[in-house]
Order: structure tokens, then sequence, then C-alpha cells
């Protein structure tokens, strides 16, 4: 069951990866910006649209098979994410997050998930995804807080890139979780690279980007990696081949007897 709970999980709750692989093209030879104000307004515009459609190829690995997955993602800016998954021809899952939380069910073995976005967290081995950051990480934009007070801005021949000069520190349900990280972005402050790594912890994060395009009045990428590592390594890779921005009818209900997987 957890398999298609973890494909649908993280496109809903969007993933179900862990891996860490090398920064491609690492930047050397940074020199400082004086001046940081309209680079921290750029990276932080939030994508201007108000629904999106996107056709996408999903690819996981998590130690089990999972199946080449077709997914039909549909975007209501700040209301709502929605998917739907199909392997060989055949729904097997579909899930919908709101800034309430997040649904999904897998028919493999009739189950489902109703949670906040603590399960998403627990996915990703982090605990800071909110809805916000859930869009914007689909979406290649700066899904985590950045200012010119907690970071370090540096530029060289391949783009930007932002480390952090102190620990990151986020608080849910009471506990503190503390983190270093570093974004990397490309000439046009388009997001190619974020690495979060856990303080005191072997849990890491890292999202990349690549094959930017145009799409109407909007940059959308063409491809987004997730990779996570902690005590289980795996990876999820999203190669959107289509974009649209027609609306669409959305419906999201459980199949009857369908089994609630409890979220521990």
């Amino acid at each position: 069951m957890k398999k298609y709970i973890l494909a649908t999980g993280l496109m809903i709750s969007l993933i179900s990866c862990k891996t860490r692989t090398a920064v491609e093209n690492p930047i050397n030879t940074n020199t400082p910006i004086a001046s940081t104000a309209s680079f921290f307004k750029k990276i932080n515009e939030k994508t201007d649209f108000q629904q999106l459609k996107i056709n996408s190829k999903i690819t996981a690995e998590t130690g089990k098979f999972i199946p080449p997955l077709d997914a039909t993602i549909y975007i209501e800016k700040d209301k709502k994410v929605w998917i739907n998954m199909i392997a060989i021809f055949l729904n097997v899952g579909r899930g919908v997050a709101t800034p309430e939380g997040i649904k999904g069910y897998e028919k493999l073995n009739k189950t489902y998930i109703e949670s906040d976005f603590t399960y998403l967290n627990s996915l990703l081995n982090v605990n800071f995804i909110d809805y916000g950051a859930f869009q914007n990480l689909l979406l290649g934009k700066t899904f985590i807080p950045v200012n010119d007070k907690d970071f370090k801005v540096t530029k060289n021949a391949q783009g930007y890139l932002l480390t952090s000069v102190k620990n990151l520190s986020f608080k849910t349900n009471g506990n503190v979780s503390e983190y270093s990280a570093a974004l990397r972005y490309n000439d046009q402050m388009e997001l190619e690279n974020v690495v979060l790594k856990k303080i005191d912890a072997s849990d890491e994060l890292e999202v990349s980007y690549a094959l930017w395009e145009n799409f109407e009045t909007i940059r959308l990428p063409k491809n987004v990696k997730i990779m996570i590592k902690g005590s289980k390594n795996s990876q999820i890779l999203l190669e959107n081949t289509r974009f649209d921005s027609s609306k669409m009818e959305v419906p999201y209900s459980v199949p009857t007897n369908y089994t609630k997987t409890e979220i521990k």
C-alpha cells in the first residue's frame, strides 16, 4: 500500500523520495554582491497565474518497485493542488492539497489518507512545508524563507549562490528544527538547486530544477527532481510535458470500502 501512497503522497503530499547526488556545475570564485535588495525581491516574487494544468511523467525510486506514472496536476493558485495518477492505463491514485492539509487514496490496496502537512513533512524529512511552500516547490519558486539578514549572496559566471549565514530555525507543534541551506539561481534568477541539511542529523533535502521554458506570461521548469537523504534514500523525478491554463473540474472523493491509513 505504501508505495502508491508515497507516490501519490508527495504529489499530494508530494513524494516518497530520498537520494543525494552531487550538485552539478559547482560554483566557484564567487563575488559578493554589494546591493541585494533587488535580488531578494526578484526571487521572492510569486508566479502570476490563476490556474495551471500540468501533464507530467513521474519516475520514483523508493527501494520498492513503482511503475512509471502519468500524472495530471492541476493548481488553483493559493487554493488547491489536485493530482490524478495513472500507471499502464489504469488509475492508481488521486489526491488534493489545500491550505488545510492533504488527502489522497490509492486503489491497489484500497486505502486513503487525511492529514495536515505533518505527513508531507515526514516524507520529506523536514518540518516547514505548508501549502504555500508546497505550491512554490512545484512551480520552481523559492519555497523557504530567505532574506538579506540570514543569507549571503555571491555571483559568478554560472549565476547566483545563496548560502545561509546562520542556522534556519523552524518551530512546529512545539518542536524546533534547524537547517543550513544553499540555493543556486541562474543568471535570470530562476531557481536551479536547493540543498537543505538538518543540523545534528543526517537528514537532507535536495530539489533541482531544469529546462525552464516560457508559458504564456510566466516561466516554468520542465524537470523537477526531489531527493531525500535519511534513514533511507529515495528520489522522484517529474518531467513536465505540457502546460495549460484552462480551467478543470477536479473531483475528489474516497471510494466506498476504503480503509483509512493512520498517520503516525
